[in-house]
């Protein structure tokens, strides 16, 4: 079974950083694109970056120039290394990816992660 796990949240003050991890693992055939999201309690859950597999990025506004999304086709995993942290951007912060797997007979769906945990204290 094909599972995305996240890693890398916890506690920091305003100004600092975090880097957040995503690992996909089971029997994956290929990825295409993976992207980090964020929900804030209360609110919805929004885009924060993505990144085909051919290294192409996108980001939200709110990310731009402070968070890079980068990834490791080899290990299956993608990065968020974000800098300049707000009280803003606490959230949980959910890893998600376009897979194609054995399972799926080499179909490709969306997969989630867990969600891992950032809060930004000021």
């Amino acid at each position: 079974q094909v599972q995305l796990v996240e890693s890398g949240g916890g506690l920091v003050q305003a100004g600092g950083s975090l880097r957040l991890s995503c690992a996909a693992s089971g029997s994956i055939y290929s990825i295409k694109d993976m992207g980090w999201y964020r929900q804030a309690p209360g609110k919805q859950r929004e885009l924060v970056a993505t990144i085909t597999s051919s290294g192409s990025t996108n980001y939200a506004a709110s990310a731009k120039g402070r968070f890079t999304i980068s990834r490791d086709n080899n290990k299956n995993t993608v990065y968020l290394q974000m800098n300049s942290l707000k009280p803003e951007d606490t959230a949980d912060y959910f890893c998600n990816a376009e897979v194609a797997s054995r399972d799926s007979n080499y179909r490709y769906f969306g997969l989630w992660g867990q969600g891992t945990l950032v809060t930004v204290s000021s």
